[in-house]
Formats: C-alpha cells, sequence, structure tokens
C-alpha cells in the first residue's frame, strides 16, 4: 500500500511539473524589435532570425545598454558586429574557442596577456604587420593576414566571441 501510494505521488509530481512550468519566454524576430534595438542590431539582421535565443539575448541586452555607453564604446560595438558578420563559421567558431581558453586561464595569466594585447596595440601598423608575418611563418602556416575581428582583446568582457 505505501508503495502505491509512494508510486501515485511520485507520477503526480512529475505529471504535474509540465503544468506548472512556463513555456520558454520565445524572443522577437526581427520586425517584432523596436526600432531602437532595431538601429543598434543593424549589422545582425540578416540573419537575426537564425539566432539562438541565447544569442539573440546577448544581443538585447547589448542594445539595452547602448545608449548609456559612451561614444567610443557604441563605436567600438558598432565595428564588432560589422566584423562578426563578416566572419565565416569557422572564424567564429575559432574565435568562441579562444574566448572559452581565456576564460579558463588563471587571472595573473590574464592580466599578462592583456598587458602583452596593449603593448602590441600601441605598435606601429607596419611593426605589427611584420610580427603577425613571423608568428605565421613560425607556425608552418600559410601567409594569410589574421582577420582584424579574430582577436579576443583579453581585457575585456564584451568581445566579439559573445556575439552571434
Amino acid at each position: 500500500m505505501v508503495k502505491a501510494v509512494l508510486g501515485l505521488a511520485f507520477w503526480f509530481l512529475i505529471a504535474s511539473s509540465g503544468w506548472s512550468a512556463a513555456p520558454p519566454k520565445k524572443l522577437p524576430d526581427w520586425q517584432e524589435l523596436s526600432p531602437q534595438q532595431q538601429s543598434v542590431l543593424a549589422p545582425l539582421s540578416e540573419n537575426w532570425d537564425k539566432y539562438t535565443a541565447r544569442r539573440k539575448k546577448t544581443m538585447l541586452d547589448i542594445a539595452d545598454r547602448y545608449a548609456a555607453m559612451s561614444p567610443d564604446d557604441q563605436s567600438k560595438v558598432q565595428r564588432r558586429m560589422q566584423r562578426w558578420v563578416k566572419l565565416s563559421q569557422e572564424e567564429r567558431g575559432a574565435i568562441r574557442e579562444s574566448a572559452k581558453k581565456i576564460k579558463q586561464m588563471p587571472v595573473e595569466k590574464k592580466q599578462s596577456l592583456a598587458q602583452e594585447w596593449d603593448e602590441y596595440q600601441k605598435l606601429p601598423e607596419e611593426q605589427r604587420q611584420k610580427l603577425s608575418a613571423s608568428a605565421q611563418s613560425a607556425k608552418g602556416s600559410p601567409k594569410k593576414p589574421p582577420a582584424k575581428a579574430a582577436v579576443v582583446n583579453p581585457g575585456e568582457t564584451a568581445h566579439p566571441g559573445q556575439l552571434p
């Protein structure tokens, strides 16, 4: 008798959990975005409806914070979105993997990497190209200039790897 009651209680618990669970919130299609959101997220418009709910949520969060950003930060967000949509799926995947690796690094290593990145950014363009070419030849890969958006700045939390 106890087993029957427990079994019935267990079944009821499982069956009723579907009744009480709210359906997952559907994130808006492109046409359902506000004019302000469409303006901020314009570079992503072509693929918006293909993005996962998680990616849409991330982008909507950026759009919501956009008005409070400095003009420099707004410009940076726009440039990154424009670069991101031009990348191939393989390049995007490589960026995401790099971001995951950086996220898992110890804080000291991240700080060191951020400092090296800052120093690299201060170099003249010609010297950066030479360093890039020497790094490519050291790897044994064909000399192909790296996509500028493929570089993840470890000192920032909102980087292209978080874009769609």
